[in-house]
C-alpha cells in the first residue's frame, strides 16, 4: 500500500511539473528559442490568478477564462513586435531580449506585490478523500485534471486543426513552410502566445499547490529546463511522461534526495538519448 501512495503522489506532482514544462517545449521546439523568461512568465500568471479570484468572489479556476486570452494576447505582442526583432539579428539578441524581460518582469512583481509570500486558496486546498486505502487530496486531483485537459487540447490542436499543422511544418523547416505560404513571423507569435497561455494554467496550479514570491520564476524554470530536456524538444507527449518521472523522482527521494535522483534522470537520459525521451533526433 506504501508503494501504491507513493506512486500515486508521485503522479499527482509530475502532472503539475509536466505543465511547467509545457510553454518551454512549444518554444523549444518550434521558434528553436531559449525563452529565460519562462519561468517568470508563470508567476506573473500566478499573481494575476491570485488577485482576480478574491477580487471577483470566484473559484480560482474560473479566473483562467481571464488570464489564458490575457497572458496570450502579451506573448504574441512580445514575440510579433519584440522578440522577433531581435531573432532577425540571431540567436543571442533574442536570448538576451528574453532575460532581460525576466528582470524587468521580477522587479515589477516584487514592486507591485512586494516580497511576502504569496499562495492561492480554495475552498478545497486542504480537503482529503480515500479510494482503496490511499489517501488522496482533492487539490492534486483537480491540479492533475486540469494538466492532463491542458496538455490533451494543445496536442489536439497541434494535430487536428489547420494553424496546428502550420506550426508543426513551420517547426520542421520554416523556409518550405513560408514558401507553402505560411507565415512565419505570425506562427511563431501565435506559438509564443500558447506558451504564455499555458504558463498561465502552470502558473494557476503552481499558486494553489505551493507558495510562491516574485522571485520564485528562476526555480520554476530550472524545472521546466529539464523536464523539457528529458521528454524531448518540441514533444508534448514526452513532456508529459517526463514531468511524471521527475515527479516520482522527487516522491521517492524526499526532500533530500529527489532533485539529486531527477539530475541522475537527467544525465542518464543526455548519455543514453541526447534528444531525450520523445525527441526527434537532428
Amino acid at each position: 500500500m506504501y508503494i501504491a501512495q507513493v506512486i500515486t503522489n508521485g503522479i499527482l506532482l509530475g502532472s503539475v511539473y509536466a505543465l511547467l514544462g509545457l510553454g518551454m517545449t512549444l518554444i523549444f521546439g518550434i521558434v528553436k528559442q531559449t525563452n529565460l523568461a519562462h519561468g517568470v512568465f508563470i508567476v506573473l500568471g500566478a499573481y494575476l490568478s491570485s488577485v482576480l479570484a478574491p477580487v471577483l468572489g470566484i473559484d480560482p479556476i474560473f479566473t483562467l477564462f481571464l488570464t489564458v486570452p490575457l497572458m496570450f494576447l502579451f506573448g504574441f505582442v512580445l514575440q510579433y513586435f519584440l522578440i522577433g526583432k531581435a531573432m532577425q539579428k540571431g540567436n543571442e539578441p533574442a536570448l538576451l531580449v528574453t532575460f532581460g524581460l525576466s528582470i524587468i518582469l521580477q522587479d515589477a512583481m516584487l514592486l507591485i506585490f512586494t516580497a511576502d509570500a504569496q499562495h492561492i486558496t480554495a475552498a478545497y486546498s486542504v480537503a482529503n478523500f480515500d479510494i482503496f486505502g490511499l489517501k488522496v487530496s482533492v487539490l492534486n486531483v483537480v491540479l492533475f485534471c486540469i494538466s492532463l485537459v491542458t496538455i490533451g487540447a494543445l496536442w489536439l490542436f497541434l494535430n487536428r486543426t489547420y494553424i496546428g499543422r502550420a506550426i508543426r511544418a513551420t517547426s520542421d523547416n520554416p523556409e518550405a513552410a513560408s514558401l507553402a505560404g505560411v507565415s512565419v513571423k505570425k506562427i511563431y507569435a501565435i506559438a509564443m502566445g500558447i506558451a504564455m497561455a499555458s504558463a498561465a494554467v502552470a502558473g494557476l496550479c503552481v499558486g494553489m499547490k505551493w507558495t510562491f514570491y516574485a522571485s520564485s520564476g528562476g526555480s520554476y524554470l530550472l524545472i521546466a529546463f529539464v523536464v523539457v530536456v528529458i521528454g524531448g524538444l518540441g514533444s508534448v507527449p514526452g513532456t508529459l511522461i517526463a514531468g511524471l518521472l521527475f515527479g516520482l523522482a522527487q516522491v521517492i527521494g524526499g526532500a533530500n534526495y529527489g532533485l539529486l535522483i531527477s539530475y541522475v534522470i537527467l544525465l542518464i537520459v543526455l548519455v543514453v538519448k541526447p534528444q531525450g525521451i520523445l525527441g526527434k533526433k537532428v
